[in-house]
């Protein structure tokens, strides 16, 4: 499952770095599936929905950092744990019980996003 940030966010900017995929923003800063990636031109959402991989999108949240789904993996492939979860001082950063997801799923969201 993707990991969500929750309200309880102090906005303290610790996890953003912590991404591998840049999956978290700032609140209210548009998001792009290539932000720090090298994925080109068309790219499936998880909904089925297809956008251009450069298109900035709509934040997810304007009032604290958030975590666009369809680029999280977890750190799956890259570390053991979530990142975000593992730095977060508040404990803001968790499971999203309505996206959950096998870890080869997550390793299949991670191989397309980093061609």
């Amino acid at each position: 499952m993707a990991i969500i940030i929750t309200d309880e966010c102090i906005n303290c900017g610790a996890c953003e770095p912590e991404c591998p995929n840049n999956a978290i923003y700032e609140g209210g800063v548009e998001w792009a599936i290539n932000d720090g990636n090298t994925v080109k031109g068309a790219y499936t959402l998880e909904d089925g929905s297809v956008v251009d991989a450069a298109v900035k999108n709509q934040p997810v949240s304007n009032e604290y950092y958030y975590i666009v789904p369809d680029k999280c993996t977890e750190c799956v492939g890259f570390h053991e744990e979530p990142q975000c979860a593992a730095v977060c001082p508040v404990d803001c950063c968790v499971p999203d019980p309505d996206r959950v997801e096998s870890k080869d799923e997550l390793l299949t969201k991670k191989e397309r996003l980093h061609l």
